[in-house]
């Protein structure tokens, strides 16, 4: 299992976040056998019949809906395609064994309306704030003005940004770069933060530091971009689904989906790597203006029966 784990990060090069979910996919199915600990799984123990037991394991005992049984299925099926390159298995028994089906889930996303509600709330931070706030401000601006993961918003350098051609270089999953535009206002915003930012260095040379810094100087680390997320949306806007990154980048994804923008440019933006996951985002959209017809068309809101006749 080790052997594998070490394989999907240096030669497929996964995130942290990703290797510790297949870990700990592997090692949910171990605790299944019932295998010591550090044992490894193998040929004996990944027959059809142990996979199928394992799935209804977690469909009726542990009550996992198709989604996860289908990631923890997806996980042991990419553990044996590398076995059986390996030479230790035949074939891929997972190939025989049928997955639940999951309904389609749409990506949540957040009101344009209530979005403007937060930039309004917060609109002398850039100028005014303190350090805290301006930092705060700008990651909701960076997630919501560019799109991009989590993961790639802290990795970000302060060389990261090409000020004279405004744009911002990414690194993406699989060590993939791309470049994203940066409009005007954006561009500005960064710039008043980092003259806050400055301001606490006393006068050191930045060179490559990380764009976004916690007061002492540290990158930023999942779990507090996800509490500023939280904080900064759960104050001065009507918002009460859930807050976090992600959703910020499924805002913009239906958003400029929304306002015509051609598929490929956001899958291109979004750094997907097919257009599959970028489709997702056309359902948002009709969704929304099925939402528009219902509130807006005369006959949608009287039940579709015939108005008056003048």
């Amino acid at each position: 299992m080790n052997g594998y784990l070490e394989y999907l990060s240096s030669v497929r090069r996964y995130s942290p976040r990703t290797l510790e979910i297949y870990r700990g996919v592997l090692e949910e199915y171990s605790e299944f056998l019932k295998l010591p600990p550090g044992s490894p799984i193998g040929r004996e123990e990944l027959g059809v019949q142990s996979v199928r037991a394992y799935e209804v394991f977690l469909l009726d005992s542990k009550k996992n809906d198709a989604r996860t049984v289908n990631l923890h299925l997806s996980v042991l099926s990419g553990y044996c395609k590398y076995l059986v390159r390996r030479g230790e298995l035949d074939t891929n028994p997972l190939r025989l064994v049928s997955r639940p089906k999951q309904g389609k889930r749409l990506p949540e996303f957040f009101r344009e309306e209530d979005m403007e509600a937060y930039f309004r709330s917060t609109a002398g931070v850039p100028e005014y704030g303190s350090y805290e706030d301006k930092l705060s401000r700008m990651v909701i601006s960076l997630l919501y003005g560019t799109g991009i993961r989590r993961s790639e918003l802290i990795s970000l350098d302060r060389n990261s940004i090409d000020w004279h051609r405004k744009t911002l270089r990414v690194r993406g999953k699989g060590d993939k770069t791309r470049e994203i535009p940066l409009t005007d206002t954006l561009c500005e915003e960064i710039s008043l933060y980092l003259q806050s930012l400055d301001s606490l260095k006393e006068g050191k040379d930045p060179g490559s530091e990380p764009l976004l810094q916690t007061k002492g100087g540290a990158r930023l680390y999942p779990m507090l971009v996800e509490r500023i997320v939280r904080s900064e949306l759960s104050s001065g806007t009507r918002i009460t689904s859930r807050k976090s990154p992600h959703v910020l980048r499924h805002t913009l994804a239906t958003e400029l989906m929304g306002n015509g923008a051609d598929m490929n440019a956001i899958k291109e933006l979004l750094g997907h790597s097919s257009l599959a996951a970028t489709q997702v985002y056309t359902h948002n959209s009709i969704e929304r203006l099925k939402s528009v017809y219902n509130n807006a068309h005369p006959r949608a809101k009287n039940g579709g029966k015939n108005g008056n006749q003048d």
